[in-house]
């Protein structure tokens, strides 16, 4: 290993390169086996409604931290996390509508934000490539593909919409192991939701993802979806609150916890690993 892939498969490190300006990349195969986090960011009256929408919908949106009104730490998830800055980029969403892609939200925080991180799928994936398990978009250096389906969640206020779905192209003996390995990581989205036929879930092409890199699918591989963390963007923009802030799709907020120990160590119950 060498020392850059040291730097960047520790966490403190990551972010703070991230925090730096020095790594603008999807954090897929960083930070090592550490738990990394969706975001969602909202003034504190949509916030309470967006609370009730992610316990409505617990697998894209299993809940890791919430923080306090206009506290841009989330000391549960690591130590000197600081919301402003440490992603590698984040989307400003007003009325619905995505504005911009910054990275760094500083200028743009309120005292009344109140931020969530949610589970994020690339926390198994350290355990997918041990075990043997291809991760294609992570050896490619590319973002995860991500399409918005035909399965609906359940609404909370002004949030609704459809679940959205990250995939990972791979045979299928692997892909039976994978429901084996993610179902350890119920909060990191656990095992898919769906193997198979895209067109079942609403996909008519999966060759375009609705965010992220297109798929690398060879020859006798199936297409394995998991919830994803990106879904609260389509409630967003559905929703269309005033002002919201969430990470842009794959450059997730890398947590100090090792992810197969996120259970015990976010909800304080023994869980068999």
């Amino acid at each position: 290993m060498t020392d850059q892939d040291a730097l960047l498969s520790d966490p403190r490190a990551l972010r703070a390169e991230i925090r730096a300006g020095r790594f603008e990349r999807p954090t897929a195969g960083f930070g090592g086996d550490a738990l990394q986090a969706n975001l969602v960011i909202l003034p504190a009256p949509e916030a309470a409604e967006f609370l009730r929408f992610a316990q409505a919908n617990p697998r894209p949106c299993p809940l890791l931290a919430v923080s306090e009104p206009g506290n841009p730490a989330l000391d549960l998830l690591g130590a000197g996390i600081d919301l402003r800055h440490d992603l590698p980029r984040y989307r400003v969403w007003r009325h619905g509508a995505l504005v911009s892609e910054p990275a760094d939200i500083a200028d743009l925080w309120q005292d009344d934000f109140v931020a969530f991180a949610i589970g994020c799928s690339f926390s198994f994936e350290d355990a997918l490539v041990r075990a043997g398990i291809p991760v294609r978009h992570q050896a490619a250096g590319r973002n995860v593909p991500m399409y918005r389906t035909s399965i609906p969640t359940r609404p909370a206020g002004q949030f609704s919409g459809p679940l959205v779905v990250s995939m990972r192209p791979m045979p299928m003996a692997d892909a039976i192991e994978t429901v084996k390995i993610c179902d350890r990581f119920p909060l990191a989205h656990g095992a898919p939701v769906h193997i198979g036929d895209p067109a079942a879930i609403g996909i008519a092409d999966i060759t375009r993802p609705d965010y992220g890199d297109a798929p690398d699918i060879r020859p006798g591989d199936v297409p394995v979806f998991t919830a994803c963390g990106v879904t609260p963007q389509a409630a967003i923009a559905a929703a269309r609150p005033a002002l919201a802030i969430t990470h842009a799709p794959g450059y997730m907020l890398v947590t100090d916890i090792p992810a197969g120990a996120a259970w015990r160590e976010l909800t304080g119950v023994g869980m068999a690993q």
